[in-house]
């Protein structure tokens, strides 16, 4: 089994810096491998998440429910993504919002405080650090330009691009609340695209 996940953790993180499986042996044993069924939550809001998720298989979500009981999407996760709390990881506060399985998901889970730790002790799990939150930087600042500047049926269409295969797996309720949109209007758009 520890030899699985050394690889799972290696291919993982290979795309984003040249790791060796030295580097890998090293973090092992901070991380704790998990399977999640669909719909599984992996933290609530007002937890205290401590760890950062890495997605090796499956999909995710983020949401807030608010007061009168409405989910609202936050994101989506796939894999080679993370389910984290900054909130928690930086400024020790509760979770705003919950992060889910949307389907089966099998879970890295590591310890920020361990994150932090391995990423001074070696150059390669610092620059998995560093590129970590550029790519959450640069997500963030997408999904916010495409809020403001895109027509619901452009927001769909680079839904499709960035999730590719993986959106096959994501209920086409949960892609609408993400687009911020409704899930008629979300019918009406695959209907228009010729995807019904």
């Amino acid at each position: 089994m520890e030899d699985t996940n050394q690889h799972e953790l290696f291919n993982l993180f290979l795309p984003l810096v040249p790791l060796t499986l030295k580097d890998v042996d090293e973090a092992l044993p901070y991380f704790k491998f998990k399977e999640y069924e669909s719909n599984e939550v992996l933290f609530s809001a007002g937890d205290m998440a401590l760890d950062v998720h890495f997605v090796l298989n499956g999909v995710g979500r983020y949401f807030y429910i608010d007061n009168d009981g409405n989910e609202r999407n936050k994101s989506l996760v796939r894999r080679g993504g993370a389910f984290a709390s900054i909130s928690s990881l930086i400024e020790g506060s509760p979770s705003p919002f919950f992060a889910q399985a949307l389907s089966d998901c099998t879970i890295a889970a590591i310890r920020y405080e361990d994150f932090v730790s391995l990423s001074k002790q070696n150059d390669n799990w610092g620059d998995i650090l560093r590129k970590i939150f550029e790519r959450l930087v640069l997500k963030k600042e997408k999904r916010e330009a495409a809020f403001l500047m895109l027509p619901a049926k452009a927001r769909y269409e680079q839904f499709l691009e960035e999730f590719g295969q993986d959106s096959h797996n994501i209920p086409l309720r949960q892609v609408a609340m993400y687009l911020g949109i409704t899930d008629v209007s979300l019918s009406r758009i695959r209907r228009g695209m010729g995807l019904t």
